[in-house]
């Protein structure tokens, strides 16, 4: 059976996300792996999360495909000079300055900066947040991609003739499928689990299984 596997939100949770990995390749021999953003920001080790999905996959059966999450803009912009109310700092920035001693490298910059905010394939549409089913795919806006929340509109009918996984609104509960729709941020970085959602390449629909690790970290705000 041909994978993808989509992960969530890791923020900084580098043991977790390795557990996670070693996971994945006990269970499947190769496939695609789809990281839905938020690499950095309120855990211990967003620098080695960075430096661990930069690296790409260790065996060339895999494909490893990373998107921005919101996090990830909140840090550019911030160290570009526009955070001018410390919004950034106060959300987990101050973690990740710390897992950098201060300094983050261009290479890293650069990488965040050009990550992209959407992957379609032939059954499926993954995205850090949401989508606006008002307008076309091809118009879908960084607000609403990055930012956007779940809405009870959302529970219905399909995505643009797909299903559609997602993180960004995390739970405190088992990763979730709704109609159409999976949230698969399941709280990592606040002391739950890290999950990755499990999709048959061949078939449409939602996840097969989900995997999950769980937290040994707590972020207290």
């Amino acid at each position: 059976m041909s994978v993808t596997i989509a992960i969530g939100d890791i923020h900084g949770c580098l043991t977790e996300l390795d557990n996670l990995l070693d996971l994945i390749d006990f269970a499947y021999q190769a496939g695609t792996i789809i990281f839905l953003g938020d690499y950095v920001d309120r855990g211990p080790d967003s620098a080695g999360v960075v430096r661990r999905v930069m690296n790409g996959p260790q065996s060339p059966d895999w494909r490893w495909i990373a998107l921005m999450g919101n996090h990830e803009r909140l840090m550019v912009d911030a160290l570009a000079g526009d955070d001018e109310n410390g919004f950034w700092l106060h959300n987990g920035g101050e973690e990740t300055l710390q897992s950098y001693r201060g300094r983050v490298p261009a290479e890293h910059l650069l990488w965040l900066r050009q990550l992209p905010l959407i992957h379609v394939d032939a059954y499926r549409i993954f995205a850090h947040a949401g989508l606006d089913r008002r307008l076309e795919l091809d118009m879908q806006t960084e607000q609403t991609l990055l930012w956007r929340r779940p809405q009870p509109e959302d529970d219905d009918g399909d995505f643009f003739g797909r299903h559609f996984c997602h993180g960004h609104t995390p739970r405190d509960e088992n990763p979730i499928t709704r109609g159409q729709r999976s949230n698969i941020d399941s709280g990592c970085v606040f002391g739950d689990r890290l999950t990755a959602a499990v999709f048959d390449d061949a078939v449409p629909g939602g996840p097969t299984r989900f995997l999950s690790v769980d937290s040994r970290y707590r972020w207290k705000a």
